[in-house]
């Protein structure tokens, strides 16, 4: 509210005065801008993001008092796209959503950890290996989805060192050996 003053004045010079209360409202939203963006994810499966990082030049006739997104943290079962709602407020209670697509990407290999093993050749001169066997603890951020060796049976040209390959591949396609 504002108080302002009406003076009015006739030919002859005389005047009164009259006070008016003129109220000022905000009625307007802010305009929201958001722009889409690629996070990924950390060693411990989890990303996460800010308001800031979506917020792509937001604006309001008066002051922006807030930005608010409705999701913040991601992790494995977020891979791919993802659409998150920037909430920006005024200082007079105005406001307005924008979506942007927040893109999660898994692109750690797994830590593949394997363990030396003898074998014993069987009664017909084989032996047979599995990737258990060679499998020390590897482990993901997501989740492992396949446990391969390079080589699995050996016989009598084999005695000795030999030496064999786990490769450790996640769900998302990423893998090491080791």
């Amino acid at each position: 509210d504002n108080n302002v003053t009406l003076t009015v004045t006739d030919v002859n010079g005389n005047s009164a005065d009259a006070v008016a209360v003129v109220t000022v409202e905000d009625n307007s939203a802010p305009m929201v801008v958001a722009q889409n963006i690629t996070v990924e994810l950390d060693a411990s499966g989890t990303a996460t993001i800010t308001a800031d990082q979506i917020n792509n030049g937001s604006s309001d006739n008066c002051e922006i008092e807030s930005y608010v997104l409705n999701t913040t943290t991601f992790d494995c079962t977020n891979i791919g796209d993802n659409n998150v709602t920037l909430t920006v407020t005024d200082v007079n209670g105005n406001s307005a959503d924008a979506v942007a697509v927040v893109t999660v990407e898994d692109n750690s290999a797994p830590m593949v950890v394997a363990q030396n093993i003898t074998v014993e050749l069987d009664a017909s001169g084989t032996a047979t290996i599995t990737a258990d066997q060679i499998n020390n603890g590897s482990s993901d951020n997501c989740e492992i989805e396949s446990y391969v060796l390079n080589t699995t049976t050996f016989d009598c040209t084999n005695i000795g060192d030999n030496n064999v390959t786990l490769t450790v591949t996640d769900v998302n396609g990423n893998s090491a050996d080791a």
